[in-house]
């Protein structure tokens, strides 16, 4: 995977989706940030700014665990850690609107052409 290199950010996303193909890992990844960021804003509003700092653990355990258990790959983040962390949040929206998908089946479409 670091050895996979992109031209743009729309190349990686459509690599990104595909390295999420299993539904069970994509749900993990929902399961994951979800709790971390609710972890997050309950440490804020509780006055516990340094229990905030949890979420990346409970995300990324979440996350890793769907790649390494479910999906049987490494997770893109190891080579692209900005472009893995946007995407994530890029897929859940996608998810959580319905649109993910019709997403992965015109992706899937381009690659083969």
């Amino acid at each position: 995977m670091p050895d996979q290199q992109f031209s743009n950010y729309e190349q990686f996303f459509a690599f990104y989706l595909r390295e999420h193909s299993d539904p069970r890992n994509r749900w993990m990844h929902a399961a994951g940030t979800v709790l971390g960021m609710g972890i997050a804003a309950a440490a804020i509003a509780m006055g516990h700014s340094w229990y905030a700092l949890l979420w990346p653990v409970v995300g990324y355990s979440f996350a890793w665990t769907g790649h390494f258990l479910l999906e049987g790959n490494k997770p893109a983040t190891f080579g692209h850690p900005f472009w893995s962390f946007i995407s994530d949040f890029r897929m859940l929206g996608l998810m959580f609107t319905g649109r993910l998908t019709a997403r992965m089946e015109r992706d899937a479409k381009a690659a083969v052409r």
